[in-house]
């Protein structure tokens, strides 16, 4: 979609067929072959037809990132893709309005999720990017949702940042052969995001970004969604409080962790025998290093030095973990396991992997399961012993 086609849907002739190809999309029951032939009949223009069905689609996707403001929104399929999720966008707007700065600019804008978390924060924001679709879509869906904001159209790396508090950068992590892990390919380059991390920034990078990359005195947040580690973002100067965070949203709420809540900081890894319950720490924990800080919160230890497996003797309810009642130790090698599994009934099994070289779906297969029984299978190694464990999530 080009700058032209999206300005003429945002005028009242583009807002009606927006209108009328919403009402296509759910009678075609999101058929997109029917939708596109009852859109063309509605608008015969092929751009401006593809352009409104494109964005009907676009919105029912965004609903999983966005809620009930996606109705409302405007989007490209690369954007959408690369966008925050509101939750975690509205917890990063929340902690910086809690540092009171004066203003915030975002140095890659996108289509504004993040500038509407920030807007409704109560931050002055502004945005840049260097796309021109990006930028009008940014502005018209910070309009669409009543907030305020400036955008405009500029390369991040030559903006004058004196007159805002704090930057905001969201590297694209994409290259010519798609994404990339190299943070030489990000736009804008690492070497930008360096300079930014001398001043008060926060800067969005992808969770598996190596701890050694993280300059001293920057503190490293990993968050995660509803379990999945989404993001870690970097934070510097006076909004850096720890080394370490993670952060942990749920239908609960938001928890975080940081390493003054780990005792076993400097110290040598407290590994114990299998105990009565199991804890499998969130995928946020684990790339912070805050695996000991579970163990120490649940009174327990680890089972193996190497293993982001938590042991102990008392059921606790923890945001940091999920916990699992040891119900019994099963064969580990495949033959006598699956004679295990057939003896108990066991037809629906999660498998649970961690330290050992086993890919779940191709044992499930080799186990030929039947029975009326469902289980989880923990499979691990303890004392460099490979262990398979019969557990129950509670």
């Amino acid at each position: 979609m080009d700058l032209e086609t999206f300005q003429w849907l945002l005028t009242d002739d583009g807002q009606r067929l927006l209108d009328r190809a919403t009402h296509v999309y759910v009678d075609a029951e999101g058929d997109p072959v029917r939708a596109a032939s009852s859109v063309r009949r509605i608008e015969p223009d092929a751009d401006r037809a593809a352009a409104a069905l494109t964005q009907v689609q676009l919105r029912a996707r965004a609903v999983a990132k966005f809620g009930d403001d996606a109705v409302g929104m405007y989007f490209t399929p690369d954007a959408l893709e690369q966008s925050t999720r509101a939750r975690v966008a509205a917890h990063r707007a929340a902690r910086l309005a809690a540092a009171q700065p004066a203003s915030v600019i975002d140095l890659g804008c996108g289509i504004g999720g993040d500038l509407i978390a920030f807007a409704r924060a109560g931050l002055t924001t502004a945005g840049v990017d260097l796309d021109p679709v990006r930028v009008a879509i940014a502005a018209a869906n910070l309009a669409a949702l009543g907030l305020p904001g400036a955008t405009q159209v500029a390369d991040a790396t030559s903006i004058d940042l004196s007159g805002f508090a704090v930057a905001f950068a969201d590297p694209a992590r994409r290259s010519g052969r798609g994404r990339t892990f190299r943070v030489e390919d990000w736009t804008p380059p690492w070497s930008f995001v360096q300079s930014l991390l001398t001043r008060a920034a926060v800067v969005k990078v992808a969770p598996g970004v190596p701890h050694e990359l993280i300059p001293a005195g920057v503190e490293a947040e990993w968050v995660s969604d509803d379990g999945e580690v989404k993001e870690a973002s970097l934070w510097s100067g006076p909004l850096a409080t720890v080394a370490r965070r993670a952060t942990v949203i749920g239908a609960g709420g938001l928890a975080t962790l940081t390493e003054d809540d780990d005792p076993w900081q400097g110290r040598e890894r407290p590994v114990r025998e299998l105990g009565r319950f199991l804890y499998e720490p969130d995928g946020a924990v684990i790339r912070a290093g805050l695996v000991t800080a579970v163990a120490a919160g649940v009174g327990g230890g680890l089972i193996d030095e190497h293993i982001a497996w938590v042991t102990s003797d008392d059921s606790f309810h923890t945001p940091f973990a999920r916990g699992y009642r040891v119900l019994e130790e099963v064969p580990f090698r495949e033959k006598p396991l699956r004679a295990a599994l057939r003896e108990r009934s066991i037809g629906v099994l999660t498998i649970k992997t961690r330290g050992v070289d086993v890919v779940p779906e191709t044992l499930r297969k080799r186990l030929a399961l039947r029975g009326e029984n469902t289980a989880t299978l923990v499979l691990t190694r303890i004392k460099d012993t490979g262990t398979a464990l019969l557990v129950a999530p509670f």
